[in-house]
């Protein structure tokens, strides 16, 4: 009988070596640029085919969450389909955004399969300075 060598992390080498967008491989491309333009952060994302009523978009402090639903087609039982690889069901993303936003002010628009996410960057309060008493 063979001994077999244990090797408890290989399983684990296989996770971080798979691809990095399993929502890309479930029918999902979930990309989103993000990028500044004057005193604003912009998120730009391809959703083709979403009913915009069906999007909720939130914005906090520094991060952006974006869900939403393609719907299944109500009258599908009349095709003989060869194959379905339009994913339908629920989706959402949450992308970190690289500086503190204002979401009361956020923008959103949706044209032609394209969500643009318009917020105004947060002042930035300057830093106090603190004199450092010495006892002496």
């Amino acid at each position: 009988m063979a001994l077999i060598r244990w090797e408890p992390f290989r399983d684990l080498e296989h996770i971080f070596d798979m691809d990095s967008r399993p929502l890309q491989r479930l029918g999902w491309d979930l990309a989103v640029d993000v990028y500044d333009k004057d005193n604003t952060v912009i998120a730009e994302m391809h959703l083709p085919g979403i009913d915009p009523e069906k999007l909720d978009i939130s914005v906090e402090r520094d991060h952006m969450r974006i869900s939403g639903s393609r719907e299944e087609e109500s009258e599908t039982k009349d095709r003989n389909y060869y194959s379905r690889e339009i994913t339908r069901g629920s989706f959402e993303r949450i992308v970190q955004l690289p500086t503190e936003v204002d979401g009361n002010q956020a923008e959103a628009e949706y044209k032609e399969g394209v969500l643009k996410v318009t917020v105004p960057k947060k002042e930035q309060q300057p830093a106090g300075k603190i004199k450092v008493k010495v006892n002496k």
